[in-house]
């Protein structure tokens, strides 16, 4: 199992290689089977795929970002690209979890961070709620 991020968007308003780009930024893909303090397979680096052209998509992206951290001398990416498995929501408490706790440690000290960060290298792309 792993905790994932299910995302729904409109082609017409952002592109699947947009996407993509967002998520190569604003995590590390380089740290297997961790994100922050959370320590486990169920916190691997992933991207789920619904069909071929997400999976080529996701490929590309993988491997374009891969070239740029080597270059910069970081870690091999360790994102897996696998077929989208089964998808259960989690518990009512977790849902909008940053929104109803920024003050919450995880939040606050490795959350927030990356909020920023997209916020301030996607500009463009925040909207107000």
């Amino acid at each position: 199992m792993v905790e994932v991020v299910r995302v729904r968007f409109d082609p017409a308003q952002i592109t699947l290689r947009e996407v993509l780009e967002i998520f190569f930024v604003v995590h590390d893909p380089t740290t297997p089977n961790r994100q922050g303090n959370d320590v486990g397979t169920q916190y691997r680096s992933g991207i789920y795929y619904a069909d071929e052209a997400q999976k080529a998509a996701a490929d590309t992206s993988r491997a374009m970002y891969g070239q740029e951290l080597k270059k910069a001398g970081y870690s091999e990416i360790t994102t897996e690209v696998a077929p989208a498995p089964e998808f259960f929501f989690a518990e009512d408490y977790h849902q909008h979890y940053f929104a109803n706790h920024p003050g919450q440690g995880y939040c606050a000290f490795v959350v927030a961070p990356k909020v920023e960060k997209f916020r301030r290298t996607f500009a463009s792309r925040v909207r107000d709620a």
